[in-house]
């Protein structure tokens, strides 16, 4: 199988580690042709911009993380337009979004952080918007306060891809119905992922985009362990098997889709 594109993943963490050089190899060899790596704050994305123009195989997109506003957020909304000023653009704004999951337990913080969440998340959909770009959004435990942020904003639906999406059929309906998408990690390789699993055959083949969001989410045979983008290629492999075709249609399918959504050369 070859020609795969990992749609979302994290190389900030194996740079720092020295490791670069050895998973980009490494997912040559299983068979990746490009990575799209994505930022979560201000202190990855000029780090992955320049990774971007020292290594064609690497795209890169400029967002702040749900999990990363704090206090000062504010402030780094600027930061973010001027990136499409380069001369290698990002191919999205993200991750963007909102997190119940990491919320404090303390529920008057909680609901002040959650606040902050959709704060941040509503000014970075208006820079999308006005940038016209596509947008990657992280929704974990908040999937409907998201789709109606979206909706509130204007942003063009099919822009839109809701990244290691993790819901059911019910939700994937109503990102089909406005033209958004969902994008696959190693979940769907579970055992317990049946809703997951059901969700990618109701969007189907034709709009399909498989990730890695390595280095986490490993998937099958490796589940458990810290996530490498070389990886994708069991979740590949497990998905040509759901949808009863070859790796190579496979490979070819989510490539399309994935060059069409992010504007891949």
């Amino acid at each position: 199988m070859s020609g795969i594109i990992d749609t979302h993943t994290h190389l900030e963490s194996f740079a720092r580690k020295g490791r670069l050089e050895e998973a980009l190899s490494a997912a040559a060899e299983a068979g990746l042709s490009r990575l799209v790596t994505v930022g979560t704050d201000t202190d990855d994305w000029t780090l992955y911009a320049e990774m971007a123009e020292t290594h064609s195989q690497v795209d890169y997109t400029v967002g702040i993380h749900p999990c990363s506003v704090d206090a000062g957020w504010e402030k780094s909304i600027p930061q973010i337009e001027p990136f499409w000023g380069r001369e290698l653009k990002p191919v999205a704004l993200g991750e963007i979004g909102l997190d119940r999951f990491h919320l404090p337990k303390d529920e008057a913080a909680a609901k002040t952080v959650f606040a902050a969440q959709v704060a941040a998340f509503e000014a970075q959909l208006e820079i999308a918007r006005r940038l016209d770009c596509p947008v990657v959004i992280h929704s974990r435990g908040a999937f409907a306060e998201s789709v109606e942020v979206i909706d509130r904003s204007g942003v063009d639906w099919t822009k839109v891809v809701f990244h290691c999406f993790s819901e059911g059929p019910g939700e994937m309906k109503q990102l089909l119905d406005r033209g958004g998408f969902g994008s696959f990690t190693g979940i769907i390789t579970f055992k317990n992922a049946e809703a997951v699993r059901d969700a990618a055959k109701l969007q189907g083949l034709d709009r399909l985009m498989i990730e890695t969001d390595a280095p986490y989410l490993a998937p099958m045979p490796h589940r458990g362990k810290p996530n490498e983008p070389a990886f994708l290629a069991h979740t590949a492999a497990y998905c040509a098997e759901l949808f009863g075709v070859t790796g190579e249609e496979l490979a070819e399918k989510t490539s399309t889709v994935a060059k069409a959504f992010y504007g891949l050369a």
